[in-house]
Order: structure tokens, then C-alpha cells, then sequence
């Protein structure tokens, strides 16, 4: 059999691919198929394949796209972004210049109500030297400053003029540890000195602690230093407390409230007076109260009446408890024939005799007559 195979190779190839094809003829006519069945087969066979290469075509062109969006947002927002920091610079530009113009307005009107002279100067540098407060103006000598003028703002002081130059002059802040002025409290009157310590906060110093001073108490310029005018607020006490010696009073300056920007130099100063309180201070603003309620009369119609014997004893207005007591026991006594002294001139008189009034002298005693005609 295996000879024959061999022998007839051919042939039974041959007739293996007749009797497939005849079995396949025969089931495509069973199945009523159109299509045939070598496309079938082939469209079976690549299907994978194209599903493969499909998927990864369209995860690169997704890709490719998220990329190229990924960058076109990317820019956007770097677009946005730069504009966002612009509007950002402007908003901060333009609220600068809001507070510098309520600034400009805030002095303008300060200069128009003081009766000072004064000139404005705006701030242009800081002090090079170590430890010291000194901040550079641009009002010099060619404007009218001088060495120790005053320096203020609407809101308290700031300093004196140490130096002058012809276009510039320095200004030592109260904060710095060599300042001194003279200051007064608002309410109290207490006189001291104000000493910068290099820091925000200042002290006022030489107040005895017997002195009476509250916390919250505002001080203001004496014009005792003959620098800064009588009447210039300097700022509010945070802490009194007593000291070894004197009295330890820190202060927070308001000439600072608002930085250091525009200040003004007072070129010819007028004294003023030192308020009752600071303007705007609502913990010191008056207080509506009602008229005090009428006097109750119920009391009046039970009280029994005064005698009038003594033009002293009568009342006008309410009667207490207290006086109504009084007058019951002088009516006991004028019943009993009993003096007693009047109220609020001393003690009752207790020895007095039990008539007073009597011109006729007493009668002696039967004792006493025997005793006088032995």
C-alpha cells in the first residue's frame, strides 16, 4: 500500500483535491451560501491581523492628536497666564495709585484745616546708617527747610529734620533710640517724654507711677520740646504698668498707621489744644441717656407731716425711712417734754432741764430751804 502511495503520489494528490472540492461544492450548496468559501476562510484568517493594526493605528493617531491639543492648550494657557499677571500688575498699579491719591487728598485737606504752614515732601530713600530711623525727603534748603523742623502726618508725627541739603534733607523718625519730645496725655494730663526704641513701639519715659494714667489714653505733642506744636497726636498707650521708678508706657505711634509716603514739614508751627478724645475714637463718642424718672409721690402721701414748731425741722422733697424714724421720736419727745438737739448740730441734749422756757426760777426744795435757814 505504502509502494502504491508513493508510486501514485500525484495522482492521489490529485484526487484528494477533487473529492475536497467536490465535498465543498456540496456543502455550499447545502448552506446556500453566495459568498465563497476561500474568501470566507481568508477574510477569517486576516481579520486578527487588521484588528491589530487597527487598534495601534488608532491609538498613535490619538496620541498624536492629544499631543498636539496638549500643546495648543498648553499655550493657551501660558497666553492666559501672562495676561492674568498683566491685569494683575495693572489692578496693583492703579490700586497704588488709589492710595496714593486718598493719600495726596488726605494731606491737602490736613494743610487746608491746620493753621500751621507746612509743606509737603515725599519720602525717596532710607538712612544708610546702622541701627538709626532716618528716611530722606526731597524738600531741601531751596524750599525752606531747616534743621529741626517738625515733620508730621494727618495722623500723628513722624520726626525732625536732622539734616538739610539743598534739594533733600533727613528725617529722624520718633522710632529711632535718640528722638525725644515732650508729650501730654489727653485725659489725665500727664506730662512725659517720648523716646523711640528702635522698633515700632515707643515709651514714654519720667511719668511717676503715682501719676494716674489708663491704658488706651492718647498722647499727644506738649510743645514743650519747642519743635512740634502743642496739640499734634502722637499715638495711643497699649501698655501702663508701674515700674521700679517710673511708670513703663508703651505707645504705638499713628503718624505710621499708613507708611511713609508723603509727610509734611512744618515750616511755621501754631499751637494748638489737646483734645478730650481723638477724632473718630468710638469708644470715646457721647452716649445717648434718658432724663432721670420723676420722684415717686407715694412715699410723700404716707410719710406723716413734720411739726412745724422749728422752722428747722421742715422738709421739702421726698422723706426716707430714715427721716420718718426721726420725726417719731421727736414727737415722743415733745409729748414726754424731752429735748433733744437739732439733727446734724451734735449730740441730743440729755442734761438740759425740762423747762426752758420758763422766766421764773426754779422753786427750792423743802431740803434745800432747810439746809439754806438752819
Amino acid at each position: 500500500m505504502e509502494f502504491l502511495l508513493n508510486r501514485y503520489r500525484n495522482l492521489t494528490v490529485l484526487l484528494v483535491a477533487i473529492v475536497a472540492q467536490l465535498v465543498l461544492l456540496a456543502y455550499q450548496v447545502k448552506s446556500n451560501g453566495e459568498v465563497r468559501l476561500i474568501r470566507v476562510w481568508a477574510v477569517t484568517a486576516v481579520t486578527p491581523l487588521a484588528r491589530v493594526i487597527e487598534s495601534a493605528r488608532s491609538a498613535t493617531a490619538h496620541f498624536f492628536d492629544d499631543y498636539f491639543v496638549l500643546l495648543d492648550v498648553r499655550e493657551q494657557n501660558k497666553r492666559m497666564q501672562k495676561e492674568l499677571d498683566r491685569i494683575e500688575m495693572e489692578n496693583q498699579y492703579l490700586r497704588t495709585q488709589l492710595d496714593t491719591a486718598d493719600r495726596a487728598r488726605a494731606l491737602q485737606i490736613f494743610q487746608a484745616s491746620s493753621p500751621s504752614k507746612t509743606l509737603a515732601a515725599h519720602v525717596i530713600g532710607n538712612g544708610t546708617g546702622s541701627g538709626a530711623k532716618v528716611v530722606i525727603v526731597d524738600r531741601g534748603s531751596a524750599s525752606g527747610v531747616q534743621k529741626g523742623m517738625a515733620v508730621i502726618e494727618p495722623y500723628g508725627i513722624v520726626g525732625k529734620v536732622v539734616d538739610v541739603y539743598p534739594t533733600a534733607a533727613f528725617v529722624l523718625l520718633i522710632t529711632d533710640p535718640t528722638f525725644a519730645a515732650g508729650v501730654i496725655s489727653n485725659k489725665n494730663r500727664v506730662r512725659g517724654t517720648l523716646k523711640g526704641q528702635g522698633h515700632s513701639e515707643v515709651i514714654v519715659d519720667y511719668v511717676q507711677n503715682e501719676e494716674k494714667l489708663d491704658s488706651g489714653e492718647w498722647f499727644y505733642t506738649s510743645g514743650d520740646d519747642r519743635i512740634f506744636p502743642k496739640g499734634l497726636p502722637v499715638g495711643e498707650a497699649t501698655v501702663v504698668r508701674p515700674g521700679k521708678s517710673h511708670k513703663e508706657i508703651y505707645v504705638t505711634p499713628s503718624g505710621f498707621q499708613n507708611g511713609l509716603e508723603e509727610v509734611l514739614i512744618v515750616l511755621d508751627g501754631v499751637h494748638g489744644n489737646i483734645p478730650e478724645a481723638p477724632a473718630g475714637d468710638e469708644k470715646d463718642q457721647p452716649v445717648h441717656l434718658l432724663p432721670p424718672p420723676p420722684p415717686d409721690t407715694s412715699d410723700l402721701a404716707a410719710a406723716p407731716a413734720a411739726p412745724a414748731a422749728s422752722n428747722s425741722s421742715a422738709r421739702t422733697g421726698p422723706v426716707s425711712d430714715a427721716d420718718r424714724i426721726v420725726d417719731e421720736y421727736r414727737q415722743l419727745g415733745t409729748a414726754e417734754k424731752h429735748v433733744y438737739g437739732e439733727r446734724g448740730t451734735g449730740a441730743p441734749n440729755y442734761n438740759a432741764p425740762t423747762t426752758i422756757n420758763d422766766p421764773k426760777p426754779l422753786a427750792a426744795k423743802p431740803k434745800d430751804a432747810a439746809r439754806q435757814n438752819p
